[in-house]
């Protein structure tokens, strides 16, 4: 089992930036791939940005390439998500996730609890 704990998020202004943070727990992450996920209100979760567990392979959901970048230290078993330029459209609950690299689009097996994020215009 995975536990996965996120932090960092709060309230930022528009143009602002934030760095996530998920710690992981109960077993190492290296043999995982890691994403985040977003969920904004009313709206469905959607995926943001995957890395693989090397760190060799990323993927980012379109509107966020160039803007977010994802990165992991498996020694300390957490994976960031640096976010700049941030926009109101960006205000979600995000989501680590964790699991086999196959799934990573869709969703892996574990999920933390969520932090949430608040772009203010």
């Amino acid at each position: 089992q995975v536990q996965l704990v996120e932090s960092g998020g709060g309230l930022v202004q528009a143009g602002g930036s934030l760095t996530l943070s998920c710690a992981a727990s109960g077993r190492t992450l290296s043999s995982y791939a890691m994403a985040w996920f977003r969920q904004a209100p009313g709206k469905e979760r959607e995926f943001v940005a995957g890395i693989s567990w090397g760190g060799n392979f990323v993927y980012y959901e379109v509107s966020v390439k160039g803007r977010f970048t994802i990165s992991r230290d498996n020694a300390k078993n957490t994976v960031y998500l640096q976010m700049n330029s941030l926009k109101p459209e960006d205000t979600a609950v995000y989501y680590c996730n964790a699991g086999h690299i196959e799934q990573m689009i869709d969703g892996m097996d574990y999920w933390g609890k969520g932090t949430l994020v608040t772009v203010s215009s």
